[in-house]
């Protein structure tokens, strides 16, 4: 293992560890986790569904957000074609109620998936802090391995826990190939 820990004049983003299996990967995120840290990511080459619970990661805001969409999308469906029906132009026809429910379901349901829809790929693309063309990542040199064959690890310098040197020392221990700086 080899460590590049460099001091910048200026603050960095964090520091990254590198890892050979994905197996290793797992391992650091969970200890990662238990060792206190809330803000850092892990990189992969392919999906790891294990990294999602050893990051704890649970976050049901775009589920949240797609179902209040949903039901505005209902709502204002059902609402348009009623205010249509027995407000704007109110046609009695051989004594029929001007609110038919049955006539105003295909509105109603076409209106509640275009709207949740909509909210759940801008509030995805919102929540993903996207569109990024550049993340700090990308400044350590071995990172371009991250999409052919290894894995890494980097804890933010915005966690509260964050410190240069304990960070580093901490991510020693969980063997990694090598540890970096990652420069903003």
């Amino acid at each position: 293992m080899s460590t590049h820990v460099v001091e910048y004049l200026h603050p960095i983003y964090g520091i990254m560890a590198e890892f050979e299996t994905p197996g290793e990967l797992v391992e650091a995120a969970r200890r990662t986790r238990e060792a206190g840290y809330r803000k850092f990511d892990a990189y992969s080459p392919y999906p790891l569904h294990e990294l999602d619970e050893a990051m704890d990661l649970h976050d049901n805001r775009v589920s949240l957000a797609t179902l209040v969409g949903g039901l505005l999308g209902c709502a204002g469906g059902f609402g348009l074609a009623t205010w249509c029906a027995a407000v704007a132009f109110p046609l009695n026809i051989a004594g029929r109620p001007l609110i038919s429910v049955p006539m105003f379901i295909p509105i109603t349901f076409e209106c509640t998936i275009l709207l949740a829809g909509l909210t759940a790929a801008i509030s995805m693309i919102m929540m993903n802090g996207l569109p990024s063309p550049y993340h700090p990542v990308f400044n350590v040199e071995r990172f371009a391995n991250a999409s052919r064959n290894k894995f890494f690890l980097c804890i933010e310098s915005e966690d509260t826990k964050f410190d240069r040197e304990d960070t580093a020392r901490f991510l020693e221990t969980l063997q990694p190939e090598e540890i970096s700086e990652v420069a903003r």
